[in-house]
């Protein structure tokens, strides 16, 4: 998990970017053994712009050694601005899964 926020100077924090990583393996490529993915977690605009905080989430993933960036056009995630980055879209279904949830038990009638 890696989270880089930006200051004022002041000194106040004003914006949030956050990525996590997951690392796969690549099967049957003698050139390539792994892909490191990079997935965007927060994004929490301030003083800069929501596209501004993703460039620099690109720049940083790629200091860090990541081969790829993913990122969802949900929420407030504007599909322009990853257009503008030069993102493509995936081809792949995402799912959501949840494991060891609990909920309150609810009163039979």
């Amino acid at each position: 998990m890696y989270a880089f926020v930006a200051e004022n100077a002041a000194g106040t924090i004003t914006d949030l970017i956050s990525f996590y990583g997951l690392p796969s393996t690549v099967l049957n490529n003698s050139g390539h053994d792994r892909l490191n993915a990079a997935y965007c977690y927060y994004v929490v605009p301030g003083q800069h712009s929501m596209k501004d905080l993703m460039y620099n989430a690109l720049i940083l993933a790629k200091q860090r050694g990541f081969d790829v960036f993913n990122a969802l056009d949900i929420m407030t995630n504007d599909t322009q601005m990853f257009e503008e980055l030069k993102f493509n879209m995936g081809d792949g279904n995402l799912n959501f899964y949840l494991y060891n949830w609990r909920v309150r038990k609810l009163p039979v009638n």
